[in-house]
Order: structure tokens, then C-alpha cells, then sequence
């Protein structure tokens, strides 16, 4: 007889959580979410920024729910089946500066590797364009772990280091429900599903992403390097719910221009992306996969985090999201730079004695 534990770990469990994360992801755009943007780990980070006044941009100001329920679902499966297990010490800075630069090549696409899907799923035919950046960029990253390229080992540490993500993510969901003012007033900011609903959803796909490994990069990474369609069979399945439901609930509306959220630049939404999946891959997962590992204790995951935090306030503060006037300047600067840190973080074989 399988045990809860077992099912996640099969071809089906991460089947069924891909298809509940993509029908949940379009319920909470039908309640209230943006559109085209029910989940994006990037966007929504991006409004929590604001939300504590890290930019100025007062459309996207909203201390969203979903990114602290994510991260306390997954504390709690992690509590449950025993797998909590604080660990630190995996080149810190260098996965602080891949967050940063990983946010800020998604601001420029406008969208993290879900919501490139779930804007796929809506009719936002620039969504494409993007995932096919991502793609190239996921490969390159892939390159560059066949060549040797590694961040370096975690360590165990005291209980109080994997407790502080948690701890950190409850304090923004508690601000969240007792100072709603915290939301902007117009455009995306101002588009909300009911806390209540956002936070139970929230904490189901933080469970559920918990157990199951669930990554969008990850998915590719695997298929890319080992020819492995486990946990890609996962993110078909969230895409192809997702599509379901939009037509269910007439969210689907194809077209390539006037997508909300959107715009139709090729090069900046291949390059956005490109630097986003170069990114995430040499740091080991999506921001959503980050958030979840940081739920179960990974202080590197949270340090990743918390660059993503940081890269929304500078792309924001500087100008750099979209086809504003240095997103293209900062799209090569960011490839440069993370290729380099790839480059140099090649673990090469000591001489033969």
C-alpha cells in the first residue's frame, strides 16, 4: 500500500500537483489576481518590495500573500514528514548576486518561469518568445554544470538559521492580513483575490510543491541533461490545466499585442528570460522552488531569496523592467556577469601528481 510519501514521489503525484497548481493559478486570477499573473513568484515578490517601500513604484505595491503561504506550506510538509533540515554555507553572496540579476532579467520579460506559462495559457502569444529564451538560457546554465560548475556544499547549522525564512514569511503574511493598506491603489497592485483565499491556496501548493519537488527550471534542466521528463510531465500538466480553466472562465484571449503586463520587444523578452534561466539554473531551481526550499530549511535558498527582493528594488529604482530605458544595458551587463560567474565557478581537476 503507497503511502502519501510515496505518491508524491511517483509520475503521478507530480502530475496531479501540476494540474492543481495550474487550476488554482487561474482560480485566483478569476477572484482577483492580475492578469495573466494568478502566480508569478517574480511579480509578486516585486510588489512585496514596494509594499515595504524598497521602490517607488506605486503600481505595484501590494504585500501579496501568496509568496509567504508558499514558504510557510512548505515549513510545515517539511515538519510533517520529517524533512526540516537546516543547512547553509553554499556560496551565499554568489547566490544572493544570481537572485538579484535572476529578478531583474524576469522584470525586463515581466513574468518568472510560471507566469511565462500561465501568460501562455491566457493567448500571450510574447510568452513564446520568452520561453524560448528561457530555454536557451536553462542550456547554457546546463553547459555549464557539465563543464563542473558548482556553487559549492551546504552544511548543517543550528535550528535557528532554518527557522528565520519561516519566521520572516509569517511576519509579512501577519502584515498582510492586519494592514491591508499596504496595497496600491491602481494597476496590478490594486489586484487582489481575497486574503483569505490567496492564503490557503497559498499554503496548499507550498505543500504540495514541497513534496513533489515541483520546478519549472528544474523541469527543463532534467529534460536537457538527462533526458528525464519526471518533473517536466509536472509543469505540462500546471500549463495545460491552467489553459483549461482559462477557457472555462474566458480568461483566454490570444493575441500578441495589448496583453496586460506585456509588451512585444523580441530581443528584451528573449534576453530577460535568457538571463532569468541562466540564473536560476546555476543556483539549482525556479523562485518558486527557491521559496520552497527556503520553507524547509535551506538558508542559501533564502539568501537567493532575498536578492530576488533586492533585484526588484533595483530594477524598479533603476529603470531597468520592461522597455524602460536601461533594460537593455542591464540585460547584457546581467548575461556577462552570470556567465562569468559560471565561467569562474567551474570546479576544474587538480594536476596529475
Amino acid at each position: 500500500m503507497k503511502t502519501p510519501r510515496d505518491f508524491f514521489a511517483t509520475p503521478l503525484g507530480i502530475i496531479v500537483v501540476g494540474l492543481a497548481i495550474g487550476t488554482l493559478a487561474a482560480t485566483l486570477q478569476k477572484l482577483g489576481n492580475p492578469a495573466n499573473m494568478g502566480i508569478c513568484v517574480a511579480c509578486f515578490t516585486r510588489d512585496i518590495a514596494g509594499a515595504l517601500g524598497l521602490h517607488r513604484a506605486a503600481v505595484v505595491q501590494y504585500l501579496r500573500p501568496e509568496i509567504p503561504a508558499f514558504c510557510l506550506g512548505s515549513f510545515i510538509a517539511a515538519l510533517i514528514f520529517r524533512e526540516f533540515r537546516p543547512r547553509t554555507g553554499s556560496s551565499p553572496v554568489i547566490r544572493f548576486v544570481l537572485g538579484m540579476f535572476a529578478m531583474i532579467g524576469a522584470l525586463v520579460f515581466l513574468g518568472c518561469p510560471w507566469r511565462a506559462m500561465l501568460r501562455l495559457a491566457g493567448g500571450d502569444w510574447t510568452a513564446i518568445v520568452g520561453i524560448i529564451g528561457l530555454i536557451v538560457g536553462i542550456t547554457i546554465g546546463v553547459r555549464f554544470l557539465q563543464m563542473g560548475f558548482s556553487l559549492g556544499r551546504s552544511y548543517p547549522t543550528r535550528v535557528v538559521t532554518g527557522l528565520a525564512m519561516p519566521f520572516v514569511m509569517l511576519a509579512l503574511l501577519l502584515l498582510a492580513i492586519f494592514h491591508p493598506h499596504f496595497s496600491g491603489e491602481s494597476g496590478p497592485g490594486a489586484a487582489a483575490a481575497p486574503v483569505v483565499w490567496s492564503i490557503i491556496i497559498g499554503l496548499g501548493i507550498g505543500f504540495a510543491a514541497q513534496r513533489t519537488r515541483f520546478c519549472t527550471v528544474g523541469g527543463l534542466r532534467d529534460i536537457i541533461l538527462m533526458r528525464d521528463f519526471h518533473l517536466a510531465s509536472g509543469v505540462v500538466a500546471f500549463l495545460v490545466a491552467a489553459f483549461i480553466l482559462n477557457l472555462v472562465f474566458k480568461q483566454f484571449h490570444p493575441g500578441w499585442s495589448g496583453q496586460p503586463a506585456s509588451h512585444t520587444n523580441v530581443w528584451l523578452n528573449f534576453g530577460g528570460m535568457a538571463l532569468a534561466g541562466l540564473s536560476f539554473t546555476l543556483a539549482g531551481g525556479c523562485p518558486g522552488r527557491q521559496v520552497f526550499l527556503s520553507g524547509e530549511g535551506d538558508g542559501d535558498a533564502a539568501i537567493f531569496v532575498l536578492g530576488m527582493l533586492t533585484g526588484a528594488a533595483v530594477a524598479h529604482n533603476f529603470l531597468m523592467v520592461g522597455t524602460q530605458s536601461t533594460a537593455p544595458t542591464i540585460v547584457i551587463i546581467g548575461l556577462i556577469t552570470v556567465g562569468l560567474i559560471g565561467w569562474l565557478g567551474i570546479e576544474r581537476l587538480s594536476p596529475a601528481r
